[in-house]
């Protein structure tokens, strides 16, 4: 069977069709027009059994739209549509906005990948690790100790920083510090400076670089890049990325005009019982967590996605350079995924997955329970021209 990459960009409310991009029919670009239906009777069932409220699913292949398709309601509670233009909470979507503005400093010579976090923010030169122990009675205890090395730009960009989330670590220790600290969850209530301050002194899961561990690793990268371009995140964001980009409703906060295009998730969890607590995207927030803060649509991110999938350009327009977007997409973890859970292991539920600069990257066909390919990417990238095809590489 053929081969072929394909973005798939589905945005739900359970946790702009403006500019999006041309549009085709499914079998003008190798896509079944009946399967593509199939996803209507998914969700839907998904919709009726009450998991989640609504969704906006758009697919597309070879650079044109040829699925764009809203179902459900955009707010449980007024029973209002599902819209095309419906803005979502995006959370760790955002990271990859927030890795692209670090890899285009890096391309201008304004931060170096092995440069130490320390050189930007000095509050973690000296971090300390929480080493769990197990003593004389069996009793899993915690003791600290200086790390071995400082945690790098690629230590944040990758996540292997030492940095965790409260709320899905292992240790015990780290775990009971970031609660203290208040940095659960998307802590927007904090300053930058108080973020950094309060990440600083609680101690590491891990030596930097030796464990990949999902984290707030990005969040911190946010604050690299303000300090480094001197300016909130939002504005670097919107003046180098979003504006030029032509997403027009990506942002860290919802204007009042578009407040009713907000999808909203179920009062409580599904799946819990439990309150769903959401953030607060209609005021300005106290910072720009760079690693779950922002706000868009299924049109606006296709553009993104496109945009990475076209190798840094579209519309003539670059934003990186081809040999910056395979560094991003390439491994970067080597042996550090034997070392714990793997990024597949963690975000999807299966192993065959590691991480490279900002993105999930899957290593090859097998090994994975997902349908998917490794190579089609590059050879979608190739059709667009920006890979060279005598490349020697295994897509080739």
């Amino acid at each position: 069977m053929r081969r072929f990459f394909a973005i798939l960009v589905v945005l739900a409310s359970a946790a702009a069709w403006a500019d999006a991009l041309p549009s085709a029919r499914p079998e003008d670009v190798g896509l079944s027009a009946e399967r593509l239906r199939g996803i209507q009777k998914a969700f839907q069932r998904e919709i009726d059994a009450k998991k989640l409220p609504g969704a906006v699913v758009l697919v597309a292949r070879k650079g044109r739209v040829a699925y764009f398709e809203a179902f459900g309601a955009r707010d449980p509670r007024s029973a209002a549509p599902m819209t095309k233009d419906a803005i979502f909470r995006i959370y760790s979507m955002t990271k990859p906005f927030t890795s692209v503005a670090a890899m285009m400093l890096a391309e201008e010579g304004k931060l170096v990948l092995t440069d130490p976090v320390s050189r930007y923010l000095p509050a973690f030169a000296k971090m300390q690790v929480s080493l769990p122990r197990v003593d004389a009675t069996g009793r899993l205890t915690y003791e600290v100790a200086p790390a071995k090395r400082e945690m790098t730009i690629q230590d944040l960009l990758r996540h292997t920083s030492g940095l965790v989330y409260a709320e899905f670590t292992p240790n015990g220790s780290v775990k009971e510090a970031y609660e203290k600290a208040g940095l659960l969850g998307t802590a927007t209530n904090l300053t930058a400076a108080e973020q950094v301050e309060r990440l600083s002194k609680a101690p590491l899961a891990h030596d930097p670089g030796e464990v990949w561990e999902y984290s707030l690793s990005v969040d911190l990268l946010g604050r690299v890049v303000e300090a480094v371009a001197r300016m909130r995140l939002a504005q670097f964001l919107d003046v180098r990325l979003f504006k030029p980009l032509k997403l027009t409703d990506t942002a860290f906060l919802v204007p009042k005009e578009k407040k009713d295009r907000i999808a909203e998730a179920f009062p409580t969890d599904p799946a819990t019982g439990n309150p769903n607590k959401m953030l607060d995207v209609n005021a300005p927030p106290g910072n720009d967590m760079g690693g779950s803060g922002a706000v868009s649509t299924a049109a606006d991110y296709l553009r993104f996605a496109q945009m990475m999938a076209n190798g840094g350009q579209l519309e003539g327009t670059r934003y990186l350079s081809r040999t910056t977007v395979m560094l991003m997409t390439s491994d970067q973890l080597g042996k550090i995924k034997d070392n714990g859970m793997t990024p597949g292991e963690l975000l999807l539920g299966t192993r065959g997955y590691t991480f490279g600069l900002g993105f999930s990257v899957r290593l090859q066909d097998g090994l994975t329970a997902t349908p998917a390919s490794s190579c089609g990417a590059a050879r979608e990238a190739r059709s667009s021209g920006w890979i060279p095809r005598n490349n020697s590489s295994p897509c080739s």
